[in-house]
């Protein structure tokens, strides 16, 4: 299949594929004998894979890290339950840092009071108690 099916079957751009394949996540297509590139069901399955990775937040290290352990089967599972358990880890932090948020976002303000009054204006958002952001993560693709 070309590149635009393989796109439309997976529901990402065919930018995305070739992102993919350049950061050596999705191995490199065939060419025809007209250049053009030649995806399989293979490609498929593993580009299904690669989304649905990044459907649950994971980073491109820790999807390529899975992908290897698929590609030599024979290997222990023991990395693959580390590093599950570190990306539970990373969610449970992000959970409590959105918890955070939420409460420093929470106004004390009422429909009487005028908007320079609200508490989410004057005490929140006005002074330095807001925690400092973490370090953005992306996730590209």
């Amino acid at each position: 299949m070309r590149i635009g099916e393989l796109a439309k079957m997976a529901q990402c751009t065919t930018e995305t594929i070739r992102f993919y394949e350049k950061e050596g996540l999705l191995p490199h297509a065939n060419r025809t004998d007209s250049n053009y590139r030649d995806y399989t069901e293979a490609h498929a399955e593993r580009l299904r894979f690669i989304r649905n990775c990044r459907a649950l937040d994971m980073t491109h290290d820790e999807i390529y890290h899975l992908l290897s352990a698929i590609d030599a089967p024979g290997e222990p599972g023991g990395s693959i339950n580390s590093l599950v358990d570190e990306h539970i880890l990373d969610v449970d932090r992000r959970i409590e840092e959105l918890t955070q948020l939420k409460a420093q976002l929470r106004g004390q303000c009422t429909t009487e009071e005028s908007a320079t009054d609200c508490g989410i204006i004057v005490q929140a958002l006005s002074t330095n108690d807001v925690a400092p952001a973490r370090e953005k993560r992306t996730h590209l693709g």
